[in-house]
């Protein structure tokens, strides 16, 4: 079984991580986490929710011509962000972690405070708001981010210093650059990096961690467009492409193939397909219920420990893209990388906390 043998390969190697640091940015939200409400009865937590989209959906629908109010009961305000919160997974299993990204300004926002505590931090423009809709068969992220307008090569530089930036690049042995989506001028600044940055730096073993965060507003062109720019890091190290399941369907069409099914021999074949057609080390493709991924070498999968009570959902694919990149770090196998991503979201859905390389061994050792 998988389980046993990512165990062994975790334990064996855990003690690298500490020597192993991470560049991750852009984004930065505050997230704030809602339930719909559905029947009131009385004041504070006393009513029923709105327990699924498709119920959600319908009480939208119905008021079209009309009008409807939706109250959206408040859980908590947290710390939101693709970058954020990958940042945050990275820290809790101990790698050493620069964080440059949204999050706030003149000031880091409070919902910040424990990161910039525990890393080295840059906030180059305000944080962006998202109020996120959680029910039981998934989530609605509403986001106010104009504000993510201001990241840019130009504004990276006058926050940090170029030399400085370019630096902590040369350093780093995982540059996770997230949340192309949302982030305009994403594309611009990594044909900066390629073109006039990377190639001045000494050449070392680095990996490079691209999720594109739900790229379904973003035009087919604008999307090839990124894709063909995240394929030249290459020249410079060892490229990751991460991909929910709706992503990899968006960048398989993409990039010229037919709509596969959702079944495991489809999920290895779109990881095995996008990997070729732009020439990346590593392609995972992660649905809820387990992950796939594609090397040269060939394409391995693993079931998750999926829950259908998750205490949270907001930030799972962030934490499975946190522990696949700790177990590249360590030098892990493919399979061994997917298990330890799947755990690491495992663990944080069921209790909202980003799990330690001790939490990560506790729940392959328990998990049944």
């Amino acid at each position: 079984m998988f389980r046993p043998r990512a165990l062994q390969e975790l334990q064996a190697n855990r003690a690298r991580l500490g020597t192993k640091s991470a560049v991750v940015g852009f984004d930065g939200f505050v997230d704030t986490i809602v339930t719909p409400v559905g029947l009131r009865r009385g004041q504070g937590e006393d009513f029923s929710p709105i327990s699924t989209l498709t119920e959600f959906g319908q009480r939208i629908v119905a008021a079209a011509g009309k009008s409807t109010n939706i109250e959206l009961f408040p859980r908590m305000d947290k710390l939101g962000g693709n970058g954020p919160i990958m940042a945050n997974a990275l820290l809790a299993t101990g790698a050493r972690v620069t964080y440059i990204g949204a999050l706030g300004q003149p000031q880091v926002h409070p919902v910040f405070a424990d990161l910039a505590a525990k890393a080295r931090t840059f906030s180059i423009c305000d944080a962006a708001h998202t109020t996120a809709v959680e029910c039981t068969d998934g989530k609605i992220m509403l986001g106010q981010m104009k504000c993510l307008d201001d990241i840019t090569y130009a504004r990276i530089c006058a926050v940090m210093g170029e030399s400085t930036f370019q630096a902590e690049l040369a350093a780093a042995d995982l540059v996770s650059l997230i949340n192309w989506t949302m982030v305009p001028n994403m594309t611009a600044i990594l044909v900066e990096l390629v073109e006039r940055v990377l190639p001045k730096l000494p050449a070392h073993d680095c990996i490079f961690f691209f999720d594109l965060c739900d790229p379904e507003k973003r035009s087919v062109e604008d999307l090839r467009a990124a894709l063909a720019a995240m394929a030249k890091f290459a020249r410079f190290g060892r490229v990751t492409l991460g991909l929910n399941l709706k992503e990899a369907q968006q960048v398989y069409v993409a990039l010229g193939f037919d709509a596969v099914g959702e079944d495991e021999a489809s999920l290895r074949k779109m990881a095995a397909d996008i990997r070729a057609k732009l020439a990346l080390t590593t392609v995972v493709v992660h649905p809820r219920e387990c992950a796939a991924c594609a090397t040269a070498d060939g394409t391995w999968c693993v079931p998750g420990p999926y829950t259908t009570k998750p205490l949270i959902t907001t930030g799972a694919g962030d934490h499975f893209n946190a522990g696949f990149s700790t177990g590249q770090l360590l030098g892990l196998s493919p399979e061994a990388c997917l298990a330890i991503g799947v755990c690491t979201s495992g663990h944080y859905v069921r209790t909202a906390q980003s799990p330690s390389l001790a939490d990560l061994e506790t729940f392959l050792t328990n998990w049944r």
